[in-house]
């Protein structure tokens, strides 16, 4: 899987003209003759809730960029975005400039004037984009997770490091302090050699399935159902026609694979910082889950994954333990979870617990650690801050693979409820086609990553 699709990339795409023009692949030469203070210019992809009350603050709060370009397939939230962004000027107290609005992504990816592009559509909808943007020259701030398939996962980070382009995912827990402490503790030997750790997600509910309705006006539906397979309309597949709630598309597997990668891109990222595994994975998952008979919302309920890790480390990932990570080692335990969400409907495990906490209070002592990880505010502005420097951010493209590639492993375990061989070098199960036929999925035409690749 990985050598044909990379050797492919490599043949036929690197070098190569996208959507008729060119492909720079240095940074837009309007930027560095403006020098090391110019704002960089972005285009956001997606304008629906994730960006709207997250990634759109944080860019422009950054001082560092403004938004100029909004991109979404269905035209009230299109024209929605662009009053968003006017409306974050206003509360910066800055000028807001010409917002140009787009119903097709490529239309901002031919734009020499753009440097950047934020995207922030649904899972299934993150590897083609990324992928066109990084082959026509533009640094990107992706959305978590990193791809829906493994397969996706290799061809993206592939070329993210051909390119030279700066990618960095959206897993903000790297910018939260409390994430970092935990991550320097822990690698510092402040409680010993690990042995185990627990993860807890929390879980979306089902709902009977809603029958067909009508496409509304202005929603580009077939290019909103991109590469995923034909299914009929309904609001409840889709998002809410009205206000910016939890959408329905989350919960179905065509378009998400559940918490276990909404939430578990986060904190499977956390695990393998804090464990200094960044580029590694498990080498066994076995896992189990209740998964609705619906067609619609369809994905996990209750699960229970268990992995092994390098160093014989034992991770389990269940809804049944708190929203949060919990290391043990031999000298102690510490527990890190967040003190907030990214958005106001997002699922809550309904307990309150603190951000940092341990077995003894004395471990989570900062002085005399051994090892010191970068320090970010803000998710975002270290991304804009790496598109200047052209230093490596804070979840780029490689790491962000293997803590994707994780939580998929983890799902397919679930999917095929028995034990797995997973090798971490050809990114492949060993001895398992069945398991292996999961990497990836079919790509309805003309979307996906399939056809960027074809020569």
């Amino acid at each position: 899987m990985r050598s044909r699709q990379a050797d492919s990339f490599s043949r036929r795409t690197f070098g190569k003209t996208l959507l008729g023009v060119s492909l720079p692949l240095i940074l837009p030469s309007h930027v560095l003759a403006a020098g090391p203070n110019s704002r960089i210019r972005v285009g956001q992809i997606g304008c629906g809730r994730i960006a709207r009350d997250h990634d759109m603050v944080g860019v422009l709060k950054s001082g560092m960029a403004d938004i100029v370009a909004v991109c979404d397939v269905d035209a009230n939230r299109a024209a929605d975005g662009k009053k968003r962004v006017e409306e974050l000027y206003r509360q910066i107290g800055g000028s807001a400039p010409q917002v140009s609005v787009h119903k097709d992504y490529r239309e901002i990816l031919e734009r020499k004037d753009i440097d950047a592009v934020v995207i922030s559509t649904p899972d299934h909808w993150h590897a083609e984009p990324a992928l066109a943007a990084v082959l026509a020259g533009k640094d990107v701030y992706l959305q978590k997770p990193f791809t829906m398939t493994i397969a996706e996962g290799i061809v993206l980070r592939d070329a993210v490091a051909r390119t030279k382009r700066i990618l960095q995912v959206g897993s903000q827990q790297r910018s939260w302090k409390q994430f970092r402490q935990a991550a320097e503790l822990i690698r510092s030997g402040r409680i010993g050699q690990v042995r185990r750790v627990e993860i807890g997600l929390p879980i979306d509910p089902t709902a009977p399935d809603d029958p067909v309705q009508p496409v509304p006006e202005g929603l580009d539906y077939a290019q909103w159902l991109g590469p995923a397979q034909f299914a009929y309309y309904t609001e409840q597949r889709v998002h809410p026609r009205q206000g910016y709630s939890r959408p329905g598309w989350l919960r179905n597997e065509a378009f998400c694979l559940g918490m276990i990668t909404g939430w578990g891109s986060h904190h499977y990222d956390t695990m393998h910082w804090a464990l200094d595994l960044e580029s590694s994975g498990p080498s066994r998952v076995e896992g189990s889950a209740e998964f609705p008979t619906n067609k619609i919302w369809n994905v996990h309920g209750a699960y229970d994954v268990k992995l092994t890790y390098p160093g014989d480390i034992k991770v389990h990932v269940s809804d049944k333990h708190n929203n949060g990570l919990k290391f043990f080692g031999d000298d102690g335990w510490i527990w890190v979870t967040r003190d907030g969400t990214a958005t106001a409907s997002d699922p809550s495990s309904g307990k309150t617990m603190p951000p940092l906490d341990a077995s003894d209070q004395r471990l989570l002592d900062p002085k005399g650690l051994k090892v010191e990880l970068p320090r970010s505010d803000s998710h975002h502005k270290n991304w804009l801050e790496s598109v200047r420097s052209r230093k490596q951010p804070l979840a780029p493209a490689h790491i962000a693979h293997r803590s994707g590639s994780a939580c998929i492993v983890s799902w397919i375990a679930m999917k095929l409820q028995r034990p797995l061989t997973w090798d971490v070098k050809s990114e492949r199960f060993v001895n398992d086609e069945q398991a292996n036929a999961l990497l990836s999925r079919p790509e309805r035409a003309p979307y996906g990553i399939g056809r960027l690749i074809k020569s």
